[in-house]
Parts: structure tokens; C-alpha cells; sequence
């Protein structure tokens, strides 16, 4: 290997590893839930994706096959972690903020998970 696919495979370790800590610090100092989401949901998911490409570059370049481990180690974060912040921070709306005064929203079905669904067979004509 030369010596620039030594420094990129390193820059790719070293700032996945960097972006892991901090989404690891983030998790254990930020104060609540909803600000905590974001440290693993974005920061460590990007230093796991960093890690990761680093891993199969420097396979491709010493076996000489491109290793699709980690590809799909990696698709796999980058589509669940979004998918999870959403389903988390859901369920922190609907514990935690259920007596809240929300705004209206401009429409008949109202704020999801806070309001009654709307009464469809009300508004469909009787007799067609």
C-alpha cells in the first residue's frame, strides 16, 4: 500500500473514531431525552459509518476484494437510526407532553397522537 491510502484509511478510522466519542459524550452530559437523541441517532452513526469505510477500503486494498460486511453494516445503521429517533422521540411526545396546548393545526385530523382520529363515516354522503 502507499502511503496516501495509508493516510486516507487512517483519516477515515481516526474521525469515525472522533465522531463515536463524541456522540458517546453527548449521550451521557446532555440533559434530557430529546436532546440526547440526537447524540447516537446522528454523531456515532456517522463515527460507526467512518469506521466502517475505513475497514473496507483497507480490505480492498490488502486482499484485493471489497468486503460487503461492512456495507451492510453500514446501510443497515443508516437506515434504522432515523427510523428510531423517530419511534423514541414519538413516545416521548405521547408521555410526556399529553397535556400540552398545541397550536391548531389547520386541518380536520389535528396533532397525530393527540387527538381523536375524525369521524369518517360522519363526513361520507349517505346515500350515493
Amino acid at each position: 500500500m502507499t502511503i496516501f491510502i495509508e493516510i486516507m484509511i487512517s483519516g477515515f478510522i481516526v474521525i469515525g473514531g472522533l465522531f463515536a466519542l463524541v456522540g458517546s459524550f453527548g449521550m451521557i452530559k446532555l440533559p434530557d431525552t430529546m436532546r440526547r437523541l440526537h447524540a447516537p441517532t446522528k454523531a456515532t452513526t456517522l463515527g460507526i459509518g467512518g469506521v466502517l469505510i475505513g475497514s473496507m477500503t483497507y480490505f480492498y486494498f490488502v486482499d484485493g476484494k471489497l468486503s460487503l460486511h461492512e456495507l451492510m453494516i453500514s446501510l443497515f445503521l443508516f437506515l434504522t437510526a432515523p427510523v428510531t429517533a423517530n419511534f423514541i422521540s414519538k413516545a416521548y411526545m405521547l408521555d410526556a407532553v399529553k397535556e400540552a396546548d398545541l397550536p391548531e393545526t389547520g386541518s380536520d385530523y389535528g396533532w397525530a397522537g393527540y387527538d381523536d382520529p375524525p369521524d369518517i363515516d360522519a363526513k361520507q354522503p349517505k346515500d350515493l
